[in-house]
């Protein structure tokens, strides 16, 4: 079996499980999943907003099934899990708080961002409005706590639970500052690239840190192991965040889905700021002047190019991702998913979309 099967038939099992995992949870109130015998019932628009932002329906609440991104993260938290000798079934609720917790963090940020489409499809702020958004957001975020908690009925130890747990809020607040960081950086023209790097920790890297943290927990694993794999995780997110601000830039649109979307908001990625720090034109241009026709953004990409931009990106995303493959082994994993993992990871940095 090649590479590309082994990782393809993983994700094809675990997926769906993680989504009906998901289904489980954010519907779950009106079916029983209550301990406290709270009596209020979510109303149709209320679940329509969550399942609509998932991508389980339309904005109509009737069902769908729209893609929503890849699910990598609660694969990394059952394929750790699995590494780690456990049993993948037991870390599904994990797996979905993971995935719940990061569409938390999707909903605040497209108001924050005054973000109109999620792929391809209007946010919900922009169907709903700012404060039905904000609602949903709050209500993502608590549904990812209780999906955590519900893994006691899978019959997972209380203690290791109650650890996860603490990974999780500490995952959560990374996941605020960094985004706390992405916003003062919207008004500022003196951002460096290490500032950047030091956001991209928090804003995207302690996500996937976590999700493999969790799953080792859950596991049982010691905690050498469990370190081995959070930094596996914490490394990894950051080659992929390096290679989405490639592919913001140089991608072909066509199979990205975007068409000069990063130069035209003026974002400030790895690839703009170190070339900014070289050049006073770029910074002239993309910093203090509007460029949004196609030639200036041509001109754009060609002195971001020029400084070194794309060159410097590219090795960070690399060496990011040996230091994640240096941890994996660390880890000293003798299983087939370590061999999923390691492919799930190359996969991530050679992607072009």
């Amino acid at each position: 079996m090649n590479s590309e099967s082994n990782l393809n038939v993983t994700i094809d099992r675990y997926v769906p499980l993680i989504e009906e995992e998901m289904m489980r949870i954010i519907n779950g109130l009106n079916a029983g999943l209550s301990q406290a015998g709270f009596a209020v019932a979510q109303p149709d628009a209320f679940i329509a907003m969550l399942n609509y932002h998932l991508g389980f329906a339309n904005a109509d609440g009737t069902a769908a099934q729209v893609y929503s991104g890849k699910r990598i993260r609660p694969v990394l938290t059952l394929l750790c899990c699995e590494a780690c000798g456990g049993q993948p079934e037991s870390a599904l609720p994990a797996a979905a708080a993971i995935e719940l917790l990061h569409n938390f963090s999707l909903i605040h940020d497209d108001i924050e961002d005054r973000d109109e489409l999620r792929r391809g499809r209007p946010t919900l702020w922009k169907l709903w409005g700012d404060a039905q958004a904000i609602n949903s957001g709050d209500a993502m975020f608590t549904l990812a706590h209780l999906a955590m908690e519900t893994a006691l009925e899978r019959g997972t130890d209380a203690t290791r639970v109650l650890r996860a747990l603490r990974v999780f809020d500490e995952a959560s607040i990374a996941l605020t500052i960094g985004q706390h960081f992405d916003l003062s950086f919207e008004n500022r023209v003196d951002v460096t690239a290490m500032e950047y790097m030091a956001m991209i920790k928090g804003k995207t890297s302690a996500l996937t840190q976590a999700a493999c943290a969790i799953g080792a927990i859950l596991a049982g694993a010691p905690q050498a192991r469990i370190n081995a794999l959070a930094n596996f995780g914490a490394w990894l997110g950051i080659a992929f965040q390096l290679q989405d601000d490639i592919l913001g830039i140089w991608g072909d649109p066509a199979v990205t889905g975007k068409q000069d979307s990063d130069l035209r908001h003026h974002k400030k990625t790895l690839p703009v700021l170190y070339a900014a720090e070289k050049s006073a034109q770029l910074r002239e241009l993309y910093f203090r002047q509007s460029m949004r026709d196609a030639d200036n953004l041509a001109l754009l990409r060609q002195l971001i190019d020029n400084n070194g931009g794309r060159e410097y990106t590219e090795q960070a995303a690399q060496d990011a991702y040996e230091k994640s493959i240096s941890a994996l082994d660390s880890a000293g994993i003798d299983a087939h998913s370590a061999v999923v993992l390691r492919e799930l990871a190359a996969g991530l940095l050679g992607r072009s979309a």
